[in-house]
């Protein structure tokens, strides 16, 4: 088994399967307690858990988590620009984990715990570079660590299974991470 803080090249990844997971109904999910608060947010009409920037197509659950597929568990977020900005999304997502801890959340340690933000085009990926200077900037006045987070554009999405569906909405719990240090937003 590889290391738990490497990504697998693609010839070390899991072949995978060409049958996609099959989700029920309208989506929402829970990967890193964050998600919560991204459905909640006025503009935001749909969120979805699933599997991105690796190798194996239509991973599992089970898959990710040996760190043999390259993929970090995400959060897709489908939003209404003329209702909640880009920037405003971002806020959210740096303020509601820790983006400094590398190849781990809190006590999950694995290649799939990474933070990454995908980006859907030029505009997205230069927003999501300059909130990741400016959060750095507020992490470094209050001597929190250097941010890990990559920014890549988009690839494959591969939804998580059903029971990962909806998952804080089923009444689990869930927790937020790094609290306390405000994100600036963009002008």
């Amino acid at each position: 088994m590889l290391g738990a803080r490497r990504l697998p090249s693609p010839t070390e990844a899991l072949p995978g399967r060409t049958q996609r997971m099959v989700v029920s109904g309208t989506s929402m999910g829970c990967f890193w307690g964050a998600e919560r608060l991204f459905w909640e947010m006025p503009g935001v009409f749909s969120t979805q858990v699933g599997y991105a920037g690796g190798f194996t197509p239509n991973p599992t659950y089970e898959e990710v988590r040996t760190g043999l597929t390259g993929h970090a568990e995400v959060v897709r977020v489908i939003f209404d620009p003329r209702q909640i900005s880009y920037e405003e999304l971002l806020k959210v997502f740096w303020e509601n984990h820790d983006p400094t801890q590398g190849m781990k959340q809190q006590e999950d340690v694995g290649t799939q715990y990474r933070s990454v933000i995908y980006t859907q085009g030029p505009s997205q990926h230069t927003a999501a570079l300059r909130s990741r200077e400016g959060y750095q900037r507020e992490l470094r006045e209050q001597q929190r660590g250097d941010i890990t987070t990559t920014i890549e554009p988009a690839g494959d999405f591969f939804y998580a299974e059903d029971h990962h569906q909806q998952y804080l909405h089923k009444g689990s719990g869930g927790s937020c991470g790094l609290r306390g240090v405000t994100c600036p937003t963009a002008p």
